[in-house]
């Protein structure tokens, strides 16, 4: 495995947030930053949706009003585009392993 395959298939911030929402998880900024000690999940989740065409969902909880996100349901998961530091988990879908 070359150096650069590593990159793309550790466990980023990115990666996890595809993860856990392919797994039907319901996160927020609170589940990102007890799995992974990330901030960024709001921007993942705009880059996901923009450039990606994740139909994700926000739900907005409590009086601080924290994003709580999640796929829609119905999502047909490996009609999904990946970015590259998840492309694994796509390639875990076409041989039937997530």
């Amino acid at each position: 495995m070359a150096s650069n395959d590593r990159w793309y298939s550790s466990p980023t911030q990115v990666f996890w947030t595809c993860e856990a929402l392919i797994r039907g998880r319901i996160i927020s900024t609170k589940s990102e930053i007890r799995a992974v000690k990330g901030w960024r999940l709001a921007a993942i989740v705009h880059r996901l949706k923009d450039d990606y065409g994740w139909p994700i969902l926000t739900d907005y909880r409590g009086p601080e009003n924290v994003a709580h996100y999640r796929l829609e349901p119905g999502t047909d998961i490996a009609r999904l585009r990946f970015p590259p530091s998840a492309k694994s988990l796509a390639d875990g879908l076409k041989s039937g392993d997530a």
